[in-house]
């Protein structure tokens, strides 16, 4: 499943350097670092990461998370994929229920969070206006994602989202009718993996009760089932 990205980026620092550095798309350029300048109240004296935010976690993970794109006040912020703020607080509680991370909450890139058997990234690295990537700011993000999934022995990737879904089997060279994306669903892959559906812990899923906490441990569960089978 390899993909011309690979050639590019020898190994994850790499991309995460290039990710760092891009600055191809104006209208993101524009807003992330509008957002740095023009800071939340509550934050207002931090120093915005303001940049974009490349993916974290065990460079030998066999499961990858596949977020949207940063969040303004949180990863473009803190500069690490969901970091600090409350989407984060979801997912690195339930990976830590789960066994993938070694605390529950991380605020800061700092703050002595390390994953085990996971890494976290997203389909675009700036945070969008509105959360709303355009598709051609999807589109020149998409060699950074692609990248990673190349480097990493993944088995799994779980995706947060339909956008995250889509991205996923884009990547895979999907043809033909694109399954539906759902909490819970499962598509094989080539190569023997699988992708796994999960709603967002976004506030609008969380705070309404579409999302619990033992819907998404119960994602982060079957991934480990699935690894498990498959040894």
């Amino acid at each position: 499943m390899s993909s011309p990205a690979a050639a590019r980026f020898p190994d994850l620092a790499a991309v995460a350097e290039t990710v760092i550095d891009c600055r191809a798309c104006p209208r993101l350029v524009a807003w992330r670092e509008q957002v740095a300048e023009q800071r939340r109240a509550a934050y207002a004296d931090q120093t915005y990461w303001g940049r974009p935010v490349p993916g974290f976690g065990d460079p030998h993970a066999e499961v990858v998370v596949v977020g949207l794109a940063p969040a303004a006040h949180g990863a473009n912020r803190t500069g690490r994929m969901f970091t600090g703020d409350r989407s984060g607080d979801w997912l690195f509680a339930s990976l830590h229920r789960t066994g993938f991370a070694n605390q529950a909450r991380s605020v800061a890139r700092d703050d002595g969070l390390r994953l085990t058997g996971i890494y976290v990234t997203a389909a675009v690295r700036c945070a969008p206006p509105d959360n709303k990537p355009s598709v051609d700011e999807r589109d020149r993000c998409a060699p950074y994602l692609a990248a990673e999934l190349d480097l990493l022995p993944w088995r799994v990737v779980v995706a947060l989202g339909g956008f995250g879904w889509d991205a996923v089997l884009r990547h895979t060279g999907w043809s033909g009718r694109r399954p539906r994306f759902g909490h819970g669903a499962e598509v094989e892959l080539p190569d023997d993996r699988l992708l796994l559906g999960s709603y967002h812990p976004s506030q609008q899923n969380t705070f309404t009760g579409r999302l619990t906490e033992d819907m998404l441990d119960a994602v982060f569960d079957r991934a480990r089932q699935i690894l498990a089978d498959a040894r």
